[in-house]
């Protein structure tokens, strides 16, 4: 009982602590690949907190036609060295290599749950009319348009309801079922 009075709380900040600075750094990714406005008041504190460390990273790996490779290879190191933490709270050991495999199927997860709020919050928002020149608005709405307006082409509004919300999110929760799985068997991870 003493062990699990202890190894729970840490869990919990290991998992939350990593969380947001890794979904930060996601964040930050998804923005540029958005072509986001980084001079959004949002935008500059997901850069500054995100910052310090992509800096140097930088040095080292460069971006492809206009992306920031650094940030995702970062999300992808901090990704497993939370998943190491935590086998190794859970009696797994330790197991570098395989937490930097582990980190690939939960990186995606976390792109498609972004995603998924992000969609969500945006339809909640649209129900209460909030001003459109909201910096958070124009980043959801930057943030969710690549997938939202194909999603408008496939079905668009009817009687001026706009129904492409609910298909993208079928969509990327069908995608979370169908990819996650087999990614998990493939790369052996427990969580």
């Amino acid at each position: 009982m003493t062990e699990a009075y202890f190894t729970n709380p840490l869990i919990f900040l290991i998992k939350t602590l990593f969380g947001l600075y890794i979904t930060l750094v996601v964040i930050r990714f998804l923005l540029q690949w958005a072509r986001a406005d980084f001079y959004n008041p949002i935008s500059q504190f997901v850069v500054k907190l995100t910052s310090p460390v992509l800096r140097p990273l930088r040095k080292v790996i460069p971006g492809f036609r206009g992306l920031d490779i650094a940030s995702l290879v970062l999300a992808w190191l901090l990704q497993a060295l939370e998943l190491m933490l935590l086998a190794m709270l859970f009696g797994l050991g330790l197991r570098p290599l395989a937490a930097l495999a582990w980190a690939i199927p939960a990186l995606f997860g976390l792109v498609i749950s972004i995603f998924l709020f992000a969609i969500l919050i945006r339809v909640i928002l649209s129900w209460v009319s909030p001003d459109p020149y909201n910096p958070a608005i124009d980043l959801l709405n930057r943030l969710t348009d690549p997938i939202l307006v194909p999603a408008q082409r496939l079905l668009p509004p009817i009687s001026g309801i706009d129904l492409s919300p609910m298909v993208a999110m079928v969509g990327l929760v069908l995608l979370q079922m169908l990819l996650l799985p087999p990614l998990r068997a493939l790369t052996g991870s427990p969580f």
